[in-house]
């Protein structure tokens, strides 16, 4: 019997101290998970730009620069696979591993040549809309 009170404690024990970890390791505060989000915005749109919150104004709108991205990102297939390169042809922004054949022909021909997108959630609609 007192080796079963032993195993039972010890087990409660591990329990209970998994069970804080992670709460401790997945616990956000109220900031955090404002960052978390705009993070993942951030990643999302693969923008180079930092994502600011809108109530916070630039205190001198004059140096704001805006640049026009048309064209930022390349959707080509190689190798039979859809790859999403930079503005510069070489840099893989998205490995998809959609098979270039689960397109229709004359999309096969455009995707062939390479198709040109202003932003990565473009590229992704794109891919949705013949994929689902």
């Amino acid at each position: 019997m007192k080796r079963y009170m032993i195993c039972l404690f010890l087990f409660v024990g591990v329990s209970a101290a998994c069970l804080a970890a992670g709460y401790f390791l997945t616990r956000q505060s109220p900031d955090t998970s404002q960052t978390a989000e705009t993070e993942i915005e951030t990643m999302a749109t693969m923008e180079t730009t930092e994502t600011v919150p809108e109530n916070l104004a630039a205190a001198n709108q004059k140096q704001l620069r805006h640049e026009n991205n048309a064209g930022e990102y390349y959707l080509v297939s190689e190798d039979g696979f859809l790859l999403v390169f930079g503005k510069d042809k070489e840099t893989i922004c998205l490995y998809t591993h959609i098979p270039l054949m689960d397109f229709p022909v004359h999309e096969q021909e455009r995707l062939r040549e390479g198709i040109w997108f202003p932003d990565m959630m473009d590229v992704i609609h794109y891919l949705e809309s013949y994929t689902s």
